[in-house]
This record gives C-alpha cells, structure tokens and sequence, in this order.
C-alpha cells in the first residue's frame, strides 16, 4: 500500500482521573442544584432540576498531551507498538505513565 497515516496518542498515568457522570447524577447533587437555580434563576421558589430521560453523560477526565507521528499503511498492524516506541525514544515513557492511548488514526495518500 501506498501513502502514510499519521497516528496521534497521549500517555496515560495511573493517577490519571478518568470519571463519567450521568446529567441526572449531577443535578440530584444538592450542591450542584442549589448553585444552579442560585445562578439561574434568582429569587424563584419550589424548583426542581430534571433531565432528559436520553440522559446525557458528563466526562471527567486528566487533560492530556497529544503526539503525533507518521508511518507507512504497512505498518498498520505494529501502530501501537510503533506509538509506544515513539513514547519511548521522545522519553515520555517514566515511572507511573507507562501506557499508550491511541487517539486517531488518519490516513493520507
């Protein structure tokens, strides 16, 4: 095959916070719904904070660097282990950040 495909990851750690949350979580968190009618609707009594029942989920998670790098599309099958010995030669590899996460994976002609 011909072209190349450019790969981006970021090192995960594992002190890395990664959390999920349903919307209807968060609005039953009395903190969160007293400072959410407080902010939006000043001076109203008897409210309540409902959510769709598709219930929308709200991701928590480390910020993380992105890094790129290209191969050729033969190379396909080894792209993680190819990311992880990119990880390795740039040393973002250390003790406590020792997994890769792929983030895309874009081909070009």
């Amino acid at each position: 095959m011909k072209g190349t495909i450019l790969v981006t990851y970021k090192i995960l750690c594992k002190a890395d916070l990664n959390k999920e949350l349903s919307l209807n979580d968060l609005l039953t968190n009395e903190k969160i719904a007293k400072i959410i009618k407080s902010e939006y609707a000043k001076g109203f009594r008897n409210l309540v904070l409902n959510a769709e029942p598709n219930d929308s989920v709200i991701k928590i998670e480390t910020q993380k660097e992105l890094h790129t790098f290209e191969v050729l599309k033969d190379d396909f099958a080894d792209i993680l282990d190819l990311a992880e010995e990119d990880a390795l030669n740039k040393k973002l590899i250390k003790k406590d950040c020792e997994r890769v996460e792929l983030v895309d994976i874009e081909t070009k002609p």
